[in-house]
């Protein structure tokens, strides 16, 4: 049993813990924001402020999140036009009064350890770190797991590999220190005002990890929703915005290696030509994938091989149809708030794909050794890169 002595420090410990602001941008968010706020509210870290930005919802998004704040003090309603995600956040990030910020989908749901164990991993890093994220989930209307989001993690200094690999994936995963966000300008409105908003997310990231050291988490924290309807079932918007993110990357840093440039357009031009395909943009999808064949030309050859293997798995399901036997049905669990998550070990890699890795390593090793001392984590020079990071090139082997 506790003494009141041992009471009184655990309260104190919990009330100097950092308050964290949780940024919701919400627009015609009615079917799901009453379960992303419970996911939110719902977390095991409880300094927390839980601010709303209605972003011009013409549904009753507002009246839910009013009625659920009723029994939540921590939340917060702000009303706003319709200005596009990336403003809403940042209107959010300015409200802010956090040390940390986490921003969250107005229909995504979170484990109710996320936050605590992003907090808890920051606070032990130097300024230098200035995010940390957790891996995903898919999951669909129903919060059901369609199946798991990546499985590649790298922590410290990865601009040139996030150029590549996208590690984050979503806008649902990232604690960001709110100093941090604020430095590097917050979130890129241009892109909704182009039209070919949705992969912001993308820009912010590589901001950041161009300036700052990041952390990950092994662990699948965030349930991230697809269904027909939201910004990422915009399959022509997605590969065009996401084509758009890199090009102004690379313009944006000419001193990266080629190798590193040619890596990073290579896999976002494949990302594009799978959402064109989706979109069943014929024009796209040709201009993108004859883009492709000069650098890979075995690409080609691997899509004919996957249409072959599509035409074999519908032979098989048509046979099984014919002989009255009926496809197994689906069998998606619950993203789970509650549960332990498991932590999702390394995946095993080709030896050509293990080069390739260590090369673009190697790469952000020596950008980030090529910097000069950090101000308060930060660089005052000119270039794109201006954060100095150092490399735990082993963590990615040894975890």
């Amino acid at each position: 049993m506790l003494s009141s002595s041992d009471k009184d420090r655990r309260e104190a410990r919990q009330s100097i813990r950092p308050l964290v602001s949780v940024v919701i941008p919400a627009f015609n968010a009615y079917p799901y924001i009453e379960r992303t706020l419970r996911s939110a509210g719902r977390q095991t870290y409880q300094n927390l402020e839980i601010i709303v930005i209605n972003d011009g919802s013409t549904d009753d998004t507002a009246k839910v999140v009013e009625r659920v704040a009723l029994g939540d003090s921590r939340i917060r309603l702000l009303s706003t036009s319709n200005r596009g995600v990336a403003a809403a956040r940042n209107t959010g990030l300015q409200e802010a009064a956090g040390q940390f910020v986490a921003f969250l989908d107005a229909d995504d749901l979170w484990h109710r350890t996320k936050i605590e164990k992003q907090v808890n991993a920051l606070s032990g890093l130097s300024p230098e770190w200035g995010a940390v994220y957790v891996l995903h989930y898919i999951i669909n209307h129903d919060d059901e797991i369609i199946r798991s989001g990546g499985h590649a993690v790298a922590r410290g200094y990865i601009y040139a590999r996030h150029l590549t690999f996208k590690y984050i994936g979503n806008g649902s995963s990232l604690l960001v220190r709110r100093d941090v966000a604020l430095q590097i300008g917050g979130f890129d409105s241009s892109y909704a005002a182009l039209g070919i908003g949705g992969c912001e997310d993308l820009d912010f990231e590589l901001k950041l990890a161009a300036r700052c050291r990041i952390e990950a988490i092994r662990e699948r924290l965030v349930g991230y929703r697809e269904y027909p309807g939201n910004m990422s079932s915009n399959h022509l918007q997605m590969g065009q915005s996401a084509l758009e993110v890199v090009r102004r990357a690379l313009a944006g840093n000419p001193q990266l290696p080629r190798y590193a440039m040619r890596s990073a357009m290579l896999a976002t031009q494949k990302y594009a030509f799978w959402e064109f395909r989706r979109a069943r943009n014929t024009y796209l999808s040709l201009v993108t994938l004859c883009s492709i064949a000069r650098h890979e030309p075995s690409f080609i050859a691997q899509l004919a091989f996957m249409k072959v293997l599509r035409a074999i798995k519908r032979c098989v399901m048509e046979s099984t149809t014919a002989n009255g036997e009926d496809s197994p049905p689906a069998t998606g669990s619950k993203f789970d708030q509650g549960n332990d998550p498991p932590y999702v070990e390394q995946q095993d890699e080709t030896a050509e794909f293990h080069r390739h890795l260590m090369r673009l390593t190697a790469v952000d090793a020596k950008l980030s050794s090529n910097l000069g001392p950090i101000t308060n984590g930060f660089i005052p020079t000119a270039n794109g890169l201006q954060s100095r990071a150092m490399e735990s090139v082993r963590w990615q082997k040894s975890r």
